[in-house]
């Protein structure tokens, strides 16, 4: 019974066995989706730099190690080049490498350890500022569809603020863009963004349309919209969007903020403060102009659905209207006249056809009796009977012997003067004449 037991639960079990590639899968769902990506501080070794530009490393620290990738694309962001035993702060993503039932970090970012400190006060300060509910989803406001004036808080000199007129100009956006100039790095930059951000938000719009500090709070704000940002570079470089006094100006701005602050990877408290964070300068402008854009993908599609609406509103009016014209034509006094003068034309035309086949109708008829009347002269008779016997004439002189003679035949006549017609009726000895066209001749039959 035991054994019998033991075999039955070795079935069951087997019937609910999974492959390893479906364990594989599901260990790998489980931590990619339970653990978000995040900053670890170790030693790098084991470095290998594939031909294909991906770099294939270790973390370690005294009391453990993980393997590492960081794929081509973000190692040639890298600021520096990564080196065995080299101290260095990582971000990224705990991903399964299948195959060899692997678990690794898929690396974004690496900055050298002495940049840690401020890493360490970055998640300090969003962890405090997360906790007052600075960065809850609902104290962020919705962006304005085609904001009319937008103010971008950057300097004047970098690129970030060129890629931003640039993608506004190419996208034919037709608002008013302001460039705020300000420090964007450096020591006091973070306190000067902020001031700056403060000031626009105080800025209305005067009867002019031109900007005015505030007197009154019913009055419109100047900017629709402003925009914070700067080009990429470094933690340190990026470090002033980190700092508390302009993270909390982003979040009290009265005018609606987008943060836009270095490439695709860089992540700033800025950024969760802004009301909405683009990936770049470039992405910022695009934001601001996607309204116009489709507003005017929208008019040319309903222009284009105007014009053949009017086309073919045209079109049904005119059928309408041609079989209306023609009744008028018909009804219309001057087109009764008209008529009334092709009419009489055409009479006049009929009339006139008609008199003139009278006339050759008549003309035929006098015609054809002269000619019945010269047939009846007696002139004409005796003319006639004298051709009649003149053909009667030369046709009896045609049949005449005399004739035939003269085409060469002979008349042979026996000795009664009768014509021989066949040769079979004369006999030996005997004598016949022979009648030319000029003589007679007698001849004597031999045979």
């Amino acid at each position: 019974m035991k054994a019998g037991g033991a075999k039955a639960e070795e079935g069951g079990a087997g019937g609910q066995a999974e492959s390893i590639t479906q364990l594989t899968r599901r260990i790998k769902v489980l931590l990619e989706g339970g653990l978000e990506p995040c900053w670890v501080r170790g030693e790098v070794s084991n470095l290998r730099i594939q031909a294909s530009g991906h770099i294939y490393f270790s973390l370690k620290d005294p009391g453990a190690q993980i393997s590492a990738v960081m794929f081509r694309g973000d190692a040639l962001r890298l600021p520096m080049r990564l080196r065995e035993g080299m101290q260095v702060v990582a971000f990224g993503q705990l991903s399964l490498y299948e195959p060899r039932g692997q678990y690794q970090l898929v690396v974004r970012v690496v900055a050298e350890d002495g940049v840690g400190r401020l890493q360490r006060e970055f998640e300090e300060l969003k962890r405090r500022l997360t906790a007052e509910g600075l960065f809850e989803a609902s104290r962020k406001r919705a962006l304005p569809a085609m904001p009319e004036r937008v103010g971008f808080i950057t300097s004047p000199t970098g690129a970030a603020v060129r890629d931003f007129m640039r993608i506004l100009e190419r996208r034919g956006w037709r608002g008013r863009a302001v460039v705020l100039p300000c420090k964007v790095q450096g020591e006091g930059s973070a306190l000067e963004i902020a001031a700056m951000l403060t000031w626009a938000g105080q800025l209305v719009l005067s009867p002019s349309g031109e900007p005015a500090l505030r007197n009154d709070a019913m009055e419109r704000l100047f900017f629709d919209l402003l925009v914070v940002g700067r080009g990429g570079g470094s933690m340190e470089d990026l470090n002033a969007f980190n700092e508390e006094p302009l993270v909390r100006a982003v979040a009290a701005s009265e005018v609606p903020v987008i943060s836009a602050v270095g490439h695709e990877t860089d992540v700033t408290l800025s950024d969760f403060a802004a009301d909405l964070r683009a990936e770049t300068p470039s992405g910022a402008a695009e934001l601001v102009s996607s309204g116009f854009v489709a507003a005017g993908e929208r008019c040319e599609r309903l222009a284009s659905h105007l014009n053949k609406e009017v086309f073919q509103g045209m079109l049904h009016l005119k059928r309408h209207l041609e079989p209306l014209r023609g009744r008028l034509r018909l009804l219309a006094p001057s087109a009764k006249i008209e008529r009334g003068w092709q009419r009489m034309d055409d009479l006049e035309a009929r009339l006139g056809a008609a008199m003139v086949r009278g006339m050759q109708a008549q003309s035929r008829q006098v015609a054809e009796l002269r000619t019945r009347f010269k047939r009846a002269t007696p002139e004409t008779r005796i003319q006639a009977d004298s051709q009649r016997l003149l053909s009667l004439w030369k046709r009896l002189q045609a049949a005449s012997p005399q004739s035939v003679l003269n085409r060469g035949f002979v008349i042979v006549r026996d000795d009664k003067g009768r014509p021989v017609e066949r040769g079979v009726l004369l006999e030996g000895g005997q004598e016949v004449s022979a009648q030319f066209a000029d003589c007679s001749v007698v001849l004597k039959v031999r045979e």
